[in-house]
């Protein structure tokens, strides 16, 4: 049973989410051959004061 791990910084849409989640899904059934419902995507959110880039965190880039 496939696990996906995805880390993003918040801020999306939860429609985008659902895509995501739907799109990751199809492309590991198509590649792996697992049935959907033996597919699992965990997304975690990170707020953009908890993320950094080469020393600047995301919220002070806004």
């Amino acid at each position: 049973m496939p696990f996906v791990h995805i880390e993003l910084v918040a801020g999306r849409s939860q429609d985008a989410i659902k895509k995501m989640v739907q799109d990751v899904t199809n492309a590991v059934v198509t590649n792996t051959g697992a049935p959907a419902e033996h597919v699992h995507v965990i997304v975690n959110e990170m707020p953009k004061d908890r993320y950094g880039v080469a020393g600047v965190l995301k919220s002070d880039e806004d």
